[in-house]
């Protein structure tokens, strides 16, 4: 009877946690989401009270991405995230989990290019339980080497399955085609030709050189005071240890000098098509204009340009579309479509026609009013809950946004011109230096390019 009341009242937790998880939150996007605090250990604290539901969400920045992974060891900073969670030195994988599963929480943490990630959600009751479970994956991992071949043997599987996906082929072949040797580049092929050789004092060595506070970002939003979790974080990360960083220098990606095609073929139904090159950092200036530029031309849905032409008027493919991918190093701009081999050629002439014709004329004073309009009006919606304004808050400081850029974006969106859509699409898109990705039945694509 006892472990039956045990397990309800885990139920209704879990149930309370989901609920408030999913309610929005009220944003003024005028408002700055909080403060800035730097602790004596170097950790920066980004802290926004959100005191009426009894709830704390925790995002971490941890300067361990795979940008900074030793040359030649091609997925060693997503490994060694994904190991934080599976032991330490007073907990086994099972028990931290049994542990964040009790409070009704969640716990996690994850590699990326320029950052790791982790993550926490609890009640407000289990905090300092929460801040217990964090510190020790963070400070006292143990990396035991079964866990460690587990982690290879899983992550090679999840490789292998993606091998068929067309998707994944032509994504991976764009990446590496654009992006060379520089850190961006590294593919699922390159990961998976280096984690056989991986051995525990690889793991070792990258998290002594990258896990610090010296190196974290910490936002926490909800029902919690300055005074409370500045305490809480000297409490629980206590004696951990600055990283051992060293800058590296990166190599950059090749100079694209002409249109560069790849075929890659595949016996399948429809031509999976990516083209594109280097696009820009986030802390570039001309960032906002060409986010709008890029609404415009694909990036809008329904609304751009590539979906109207491409999709409404011709009926080549189901969906099409444009994007930036905006990172601490300037990330790939592409433009991505599916459509039926016969339609491969015809499809890439409108892509450049529509490529072309941004950069030619200026747009129209109704696109541009659209664009802005989704924009603006958009923004408070990426901060509706707690996860979303911790997300927000990492990214302010990662990009060195400022903590009042909610008051800022609007402004920022506002003042962009139509002279500057087309300069930035002048300066950011050129059809004539670009790589194309065509995977498909070669046979009947015969592709002209």
């Amino acid at each position: 009877m006892q472990n039956k009341r045990k397990s309800i009242k885990l139920l209704i937790i879990i149930v309370m946690v989901a609920i408030f998880a999913a309610l929005p939150v009220q944003v003024n996007a005028i408002e700055p989401l909080g403060k800035r605090i730097v602790l004596k250990n170097g950790m920066v604290l980004l802290l926004s009270e959100k005191h009426e539901i009894p709830m704390v969400t925790v995002s971490m920045a941890i300067k361990a991405g795979s940008v900074v992974e030793p040359g030649g060891k091609p997925g060693l900073a997503s490994l060694t995230a994904s190991l934080l969670t599976q032991g330490t030195a007073k907990r086994t994988a099972s028990q931290i989990s049994r542990e964040i599963d009790f409070i009704g929480g969640s716990l996690s943490v994850s590699g990326g290019d320029d950052y790791a990630s982790a993550g926490l959600r609890v009640l407000k009751k289990d905090i300092k339980t929460g801040f217990d479970l964090l510190s020790d994956v963070l400070m006292h991992p143990v990396f035991d080497q079964k866990e460690i071949d587990r982690k290879v043997k899983e992550t090679l599987a999840a490789i292998q399955q993606q091998k068929e996906e067309p998707a994944v082929i032509a994504g991976e072949a764009f990446t590496k085609a654009v992006f060379g040797s520089h850190p961006y580049g590294k593919t699922s092929d390159d990961v998976a030709a280096f984690l056989p050789k991986l051995v525990r004092q690889d793991v070792l060595d990258f998290y002594a050189r990258r896990y610090g506070p010296n190196d974290v970002i910490i936002a926490v939003v909800g029902d919690v005071t300055e005074k409370e979790i500045v305490s809480l974080l000297k409490e629980q990360f206590k004696g951990w240890k600055n990283a051992e960083r060293t800058e590296m220098e990166r190599t950059k990606p090749p100079v694209i000098g002409s249109v560069i095609v790849k075929k890659l073929d595949k016996n399948i139904t429809q031509a999976n098509i990516a083209m594109g090159h280097v696009g820009i950092s986030r802390e570039n200036p001309d960032y906002y204009a060409v986010m709008i530029m890029n609404y415009i031309l694909g990036g809008g849905g329904f609304s751009s340009r590539l979906m109207d032409n491409i999709r409404d008027n011709r009926g080549l493919a189901y969906d099409v579309h444009s994007s930036f991918s905006a990172q601490k190093d300037p990330g790939p701009f592409r433009a991505w479509m599916q459509t039926k081999s016969e339609s491969a050629n015809e499809s890439i002439d409108e892509i450049f026609k529509e490529l072309k014709r941004i950069r030619t004329e200026p747009v129209s004073e109704k696109e541009l009013a659209d664009a802005k309009a989704y924009l603006t009006g958009s923004f408070p919606l990426r901060m509706d809950t707690y996860a979303k304004i911790a997300g927000m808050l990492t990214a302010i400081e990662i990009y060195n946004l400022g903590m009042d850029y909610p008051q800022k974006y609007p402004a920022l969106i506002n003042a962009v011109t139509r002279e500057d859509i087309l300069r930035v699409a002048k300066k950011y898109i050129d059809p004539d230096r670009m790589v194309i990705v065509v995977l498909g039945n070669q046979e009947k694509i015969k592709l002209k390019y």
